[in-house]
């Protein structure tokens, strides 16, 4: 059964949003966030301090995308309200891991005594830094920062061992939305 199907997302305080076609650019204290949401029957409009998300004669799988994408807006008002941080655990029992920063490269030395330094891809837009055994990544775009986190994981994973033995790598510890 169709029917007509409306959202609304409250725009805080301090955050400013702006809509040009498809595209919206939510700006607030911690920096800036830019989507394109190209959806077919699905319309976003700002009125006052609300947007909102309108659908006519909608179906069970356009009120899913509806509700996907007020999640994504919310995710972008968070961010620029606080960053999204991600820690990440070193763990080695025998060759000491060490995490070295340039500008949009990380490489990690010496992970299970090898000479040649694995390379992890730091994406745009997120800001990383590294102490002895604690990497913390931080972004206003929480699908960057997971992104950047997921990278360092899979630089270090370990294949043809097993897991239980061989415990050495780079794990995520904490994600937002998952504190305890």
């Amino acid at each position: 059964m169709r029917t007509n199907l409306e959202k609304t997302i409250k725009i805080p305080e301090g955050i400013e949003v702006n809509l040009d076609g498809t595209k919206l650019i939510v700006k607030g204290k911690e920096g800036e966030n830019k989507r394109d949401f190209k959806i077919r029957k699905i319309s976003i409009e700002k009125r006052d301090n609300q947007i909102k998300l309108i659908c006519k004669k909608a179906t069970k799988n356009e009120k899913k995308v509806m509700n996907t994408l007020a999640s994504h807006i919310i995710n972008m008002i968070k961010g620029v309200q606080h960053k999204f941080e991600y820690k990440l655990k070193i763990c080695f029992s025998h060759f000491p891991i060490t995490i070295e920063i340039k500008e949009n490269e990380a490489n990690i030395k010496n992970f299970l005594g090898e000479k040649i330094p694995r390379k992890v891809k730091i994406l745009k837009g997120v800001e990383v830094s590294a102490s002895k055994d604690e990497i913390t990544v931080k972004s206003t775009d929480r699908e960057l920062g997971g992104q950047t986190s997921a990278n360092f994981e899979k630089a270090t994973w370990i294949r043809m061992r097993d897991r239980r033995i061989f415990q050495d790598g780079i794990f995520i510890i904490s994600k937002p939305g998952r504190e305890k």
